[in-house]
């Protein structure tokens, strides 16, 4: 059973920046695709960016393009999400997810395509 654990979530003003960790213990995250999500009261979930194991693609959503980055620290077995720059509407509980090795990036990160969810981290972004 894969597990994993987010941590780095917080408060924040606007425009500033937290790094978001998603970390697994008892196998390697570099043989699963792994996506962030984030999911806001009253909205549904969204694919905020993701990275392939098989090519190493990645995706991000247009709401982030920029100002987040993804990236894999392997020495770690680690996968973090960079927010800077961070705007009020990224407030949300912010999720990471594991999708099989074959998975590759067709169409954004759709969360039906993932699973063994963490827990969440929240991050607020506010003044």
């Amino acid at each position: 059973q894969v597990q994993l654990v987010e941590s780095g979530g917080g408060l924040v003003q606007p425009g500033g920046s937290l790094r978001l960790s998603c970390a697994a213990s008892a196998f390697t995250l570099d043989y699963y695709a792994i996506g962030w999500f984030r999911q806001a009261p009253g909205k549904e979930r969204e694919g905020v960016s993701c990275i392939s194991s098989s090519d190493g693609r990645i995706y991000y959503a247009d709401s982030v393009k920029g100002r987040f980055t993804i990236s894999r620290d392997n020495t770690k077995n680690t996968v973090y999400l960079q927010m800077n720059s961070l705007k009020p509407e990224d407030t949300a509980v912010y999720y990471c997810a594991a999708a099989p090795r074959r998975w590759v990036i067709i169409s954004g990160c759709p969360a039906p395509d993932f699973g063994s969810w963490g827990q969440g981290t929240q991050v607020t972004v506010s003044s």
